[in-house]
């Protein structure tokens, strides 16, 4: 029988993360050998901290790390600064493994666990330095209730449920219309669970379709839910282009049949996630995205004491199909990095920071109003490929060529957060502004019963139905900055 090779380890870091990490390395993993704590503070070199020996500085031990295996950084209060640093020296004393600590708010909170820890990525080292929450603190109004995340295998959808695996919710339920993502998130959750991560949730996973809003009306009736983080949507800008009433369909009509089976069954806070490309749209997912803002804003006027509100933001660095894991693809296939055009840039903030905003603006956001996380200053997309290529090991220019390939249907040079007409005022928490619209709302219904059939068959307007055209001057009536082109009639 072949036995396992023993990684000589070391683990970074000899605070209370660290400590957590170290016991349990030690009672659940026989093929780690651990070495020592690295750190660079002068009160703990020297000591004994679990029966291992603090040496330091970090720098200093990296230069003789001949035979260390893997490392792991337990640093959750580090810098971006510092982590780079951290990074750059473990990779010139050629560790072959890095591990990471998340520096997210279940650790913040004291519940470091080694199952939260994963293989360091160019966003952990990317952007600003992400706010410190205390997640509990922010959770306090989820504990007990009945939660629902539409969209629970994406980016977005799937780290707010593992954030929200501390909230002590009873019952989480994760809805999607993808199985295999949905089977992912669900099973990852158990996996954290069972690694001592939250407070013993429900976890239910729940396969549907937005459109069909029969089955919505259905499920919401018989779940008794509390709040409701509506995340789902499809999101990439060019497929909507040449998919646009699909789009539509799964997005306008999707967010109005969950708005309304929501309103239905009394659920008492419902959290619309929304994005930059909604601020004057030239594209059809900004569009649908402005207008299901129109919509859950629309009804808090009929939902009594519940909140139905909308956090907007913009990317997100490392979502699934963003630019970064674009980016990785082919520098790891040589190159080369292919870019819009040289000016182009974006807003970015880690997907950890940006659910950790959210789920505070669910639980302390006023009904009917826009929230708008503070995203910072945008990046050229060109600096983030060169940072990423340098991730690597790589000079861009040099070893990675740069091919610039244009705009693509429905893409813009730059995004702005909030519109002329739109005024972006701080609140009391971090990072955190509402969005005052001085212009009153105008009434959806009319504009929905006009795209009604071009998405679901009429039989008095059947030409309407999948009439593309017909679709963006529709469109256009609610939206006057998309772009306005001519379209195959279907």
């Amino acid at each position: 029988m072949i036995q396992p090779k023993i990684r000589t380890t070391v683990i970074l870091g000899a605070g209370f993360a660290g400590m957590a990490l170290a016991r349990e390395i030690l009672q659940k993993m026989p093929d780690r050998k651990l070495a020592a704590f690295w750190d660079d503070d002068p009160t703990k070199i020297g000591t004994i901290i679990e029966g291992l020996p603090v040496q330091g500085p970090i720098a200093l031990q990296a230069q003789s790390a001949a035979g260390i295996d893997e490392a792991f950084i337990a640093i959750p209060s580090a810098t971006k600064k510092q982590l780079r640093a951290i990074w750059k020296t473990l990779v010139e004393a050629g560790i072959p493994r890095i591990q990471i600590l998340p520096a997210i708010s279940q650790i913040v909170d004291g519940e470091a666990h080694l199952v939260l820890t994963r293989e360091i990525d160019p966003q952990d080292l990317l952007g600003r330095n992400p706010v410190q929450i205390s997640l509990k603190e922010s959770l306090r109004y989820l504990r007990g209730k009945r939660v629902l995340i539409t969209g629970a295998g994406g980016s977005i959808g799937s780290e707010l449920a593992r954030q929200l695996l501390s909230g002590g919710a009873e019952r989480l339920y994760l809805y999607g219309h993808g199985e295999n993502s949905i089977y992912q998130i669900d099973k990852e959750l158990r996996q954290l669970q069972a690694g001592g991560v939250g407070e013993g949730s429900t976890i239910v996973p729940v396969i549907g379709d937005l459109k069909d809003a029969n089955h919505l009306e259905f499920l919401l009736s018989r779940m008794k839910l509390d709040v409701i983080f509506h995340t789902a949507a499809h999101k990439h800008v060019p497929l909507a282009e040449t998919n646009p009433v699909e789009a539509v369909t799964n997005n306008v009509f999707g967010t109005h049949h969950l708005v309304e089976a929501a309103l239905a069954a009394g659920v008492s806070r419902f959290v619309f996630i929304s994005t930059d490309k909604a601020v004057e749209p030239n594209s059809i997912y900004g569009a649908t995205k402005r207008i299901g803002e129109d919509l859950v804003l629309a009804a808090n006027a009929r939902a009594g004491t519940a909140r139905f509100l909308v956090v907007r933001f913009g990317n997100v660095l490392g979502s699934r199909g963003s630019i970064i894991p674009l980016f990785r693809e082919q520098i790891l296939a040589g190159g080369p990095v292919t870019i819009t055009d040289k000016r182009m840039s974006r807003f970015f903030m880690t997907i950890p920071e940006a659910v950790t905003l959210v789920l505070q603006a669910g639980g302390v956001g006023a009904g009917g109003q826009l929230y708008l996380l503070d995203m910072g200053e945008p990046i050229l997309i060109e600096d983030l490929a060169s940072q990423i290529i340098r991730f690597h090991g790589k000079e861009p220019h040099t070893d990675i060529a740069f091919q610039y390939i244009g705009l693509r249907l429905g893409e813009k040079l730059e995004e702005r957060l909030w519109a002329p007409d739109e005024d972006p005022i701080p609140t009391a928490y971090t990072r955190l502004n509402r969005v005052v619209r001085p212009s009153p709302a105008r009434d959806i219904r009319p504009f929905l019963k006009l795209l009604w059939p071009v998405c679901f068959f009429d039989t008095e307007q059947p030409t309407r139905y999948r009439n593309r055209q017909h679709l963006r001057t529709v469109l256009r009536a609610w939206c006057p900055t998309l772009e306005d082109k001519d379209e195959p009639a279907y």
